[in-house]
Parts: structure tokens; sequence; C-alpha cells
């Protein structure tokens, strides 16, 4: 069991991040490639990666055991939204940090000639691991970013509106089934007994796609305090938006009400402005519940919105690709209009 232990500066500086972190997206995907559970789930994803891993992209499944201790320098603590940007905090890696992560690696691992020659900082070690990680990135996770982002994105709303509702513990109290808060300290399930203690430097909460298991943070208590979840998502992992290039081409020609009906294109809207949930939108538009089920069943098949459920509810938010086609719709009116004066 791993134990956060909080003080009042810590409950004000509670975070929840802003966007999927790419490096602990390209740690955990490894972690999934190698870990027999999940299948299901991510099965053809799996075998796909696995089909395109040549013999030096395995050296990375090296650093990324399924189990146990991977090295914190592969997730920098600080945010970044592009994999380039985290792959050069890497590979800035001090020389000192490097042997201590990748020495407590080797611990349980035998280490290749490889890590060796990373542990010591070689400069063509480093740009190697950079390329592997940029090509891993490129292969395994960037056609499904858009995928990931959606889901991080309902997410975050989900846990926005626990905050709304009940402030920072209630997110702390809702955030994963196994973590639980019992003031002053969160308590996450793990096969590790650890204490942490914050002394105010608040804490991160990550969701993350990848992250199949349970919650995950790192091994080093002076690197700042992040606890990494999985987000609630459907089964499987979609090889893209369905029905993208249709739905684009058409709203370039039409209005948005035309192509998917003024009823639908209102919940669409309606979800965009905020995320809410079936209730919700039903209130909102005065239409009946099973019908708000039925459209943001379709609008959900399209690549449109994404749906989490949250005990007795479901959160409906957009995904990129339908505030792409509602910025379109809106800029085609606009044109219309400036045509008409």
């Amino acid at each position: 069991m791993l134990r956060f232990h909080f003080t009042s500066a810590d409950l004000a500086r509670i975070r929840l991040a802003t966007a999927p972190d790419p490096m602990w997206e390209i740690l955990l995907s490894l972690h999934l490639l190698r870990q027999q559970a999940g299948v299901t789930a991510f099965g053809a994803w799996k075998q796909r990666v696995h089909t395109q891993l040549d013999a030096p992209m395995h050296a990375l499944l090296s650093l990324a055991p399924p189990t146990g201790y991977s090295p914190d320098f592969l997730t920098p603590a600080r945010s970044v939204a592009t994999p380039q940007e985290g792959i050069d905090l890497v590979l800035s890696t001090p020389r000192r940090t490097l042997r201590q992560d990748l020495g407590r690696l080797t611990v349980h691992q035998s280490g290749t000639s490889g890590i060796r020659r990373l542990a010591d900082g070689d400069p063509r070690e480093l740009a190697r691991l950079g390329a592997l990680l940029q090509r891993y990135f490129d292969i395994a996770l960037g056609p499904h970013w858009s995928a990931v982002q959606a889901s991080f994105e309902a997410e975050r709303a989900l846990r926005a509106r626990s905050v709304l509702d009940g402030g920072s513990e209630c997110l702390l109290a809702t955030a994963h089934p196994a973590i639980r808060w019992q003031a002053p300290v969160l308590t996450v399930e793990s096969r590790y007994d650890r204490d942490i203690h914050l002394y105010g430097r608040g804490i991160t909460l990550l969701p993350s796609f990848f992250c199949r298991r349970a919650p995950i943070t790192l091994r080093d208590p002076e690197l700042p305090p992040v606890i990494v979840y999985p987000v609630t998502h459907e089964p499987g992992l979609p090889h893209g938006l369905p029905h993208a290039r249709l739905l684009t081409s058409c709203a370039e020609r039409s209005p948005l009400h035309i192509l998917l009906g003024s009823t639908r294109a209102q919940v669409l809207t309606a979800i965009a402005r905020s995320a809410a949930t079936t209730g919700e939108l039903a209130r909102r538009l005065s239409v009946s519940a099973p019908a708000i089920s039925q459209h943001t069943a379709i609008l959900r098949e399209a690549g449109l919105i994404v749906t989490l459920r949250h005990r007795q509810s479901v959160h409906h938010s957009a995904t990129p690709l339908a505030m792409s086609l509602l910025e379109g719709s809106a800029r085609s009116v606009q044109l219309g209009e400036h045509s008409k004066a």
C-alpha cells in the first residue's frame, strides 16, 4: 500500500493534469506490451505493434519491465505537450541520475551493455535512446493520439465536476477505486509498502490511457509527487476515429445540422459547450432521456463524443474531431452571411 501524507497546504495544491503526458503513455504502453493481461482490450493493438518492433526497438522493452521498477528519468517531472519535448528532457538527465535510476533497474534484472553505456551517460547511447523513443511513439501511439486525448479530456471533465460538487477532497475520494481518501492520508493499492510525505509540495493527478492495472507513482520521493491512474473508457483501442474522413468532407460542404439532423446537432453542440450527463442534456434540450441516449450512441459511434460511466450516471464529452467540425460549421455560416451582405 502506498500512503501519501497530506498537510493543509497540500490540499490547496492538488492539481489535475491539463493534457495527457506522452512520456508516461510511452512507458505504460511498453508495460502493456509485455503484460499477459489486457489482451481482450488491447490485443489487436499489441499484435500490430509487436509486428513493427525490430531488434533495436526491443531495447526499449528492457527499460520497462511489466512489473517492478522502471527508471524515473523516462517520465520527466515537468509536464510536456509533445513527445519531442519529453525526449529532450530525458536526454538532458544528469549522469548521476542516470546511474542511480539504472542501478535500481539492474538490481532486479541483468544489465545489457547498452544499459551500462546509458548509465555512464554515453552520448551515442543517449542519442540512440532518443531516436528509439520517438520512433516508438510514431508507430505505437501516434496513430491513436486523438483517441488518447479524447479519453483524457472526458476523464478530466468528469473529475472537474467532482471538484465543483465536493471540493478537492471529493476529487481524491473519487478518482479511482484503488485510491482511497481518509484525511489526512491518501492510500493507493500497490504491491509496495511505502509512506510518501508531501510536505506542502502538493500532488498532481494524471489520468493515463495506457495505465491498465493500478495507479502508479515515481520511485524517488524527492521528485514532484504524482499519481498516474487509469482513465475509465470502453474496452479496446480504436484505430482512429470512425467515419472521420466522411464527416469532415460532408461538414466542408454543408452546415452541421444538415449533416447530423437538427436535434443531434443540438446535442453535440451542448456537449461541446460543457460535458454533461444524459439527464442534464435531456433537461437542457427538453428532449426525453431515451432519445438523448439514442443520439449520443450515434455520436459516440461516429467518434464525436466519449462517454464515461460514473456510479449511476454516464457523462458525455466532445472529442477533438467534434470541436473541429463545430468550428468548421461556424466558419461556413459566417462565410455565408458575408456573401449575402
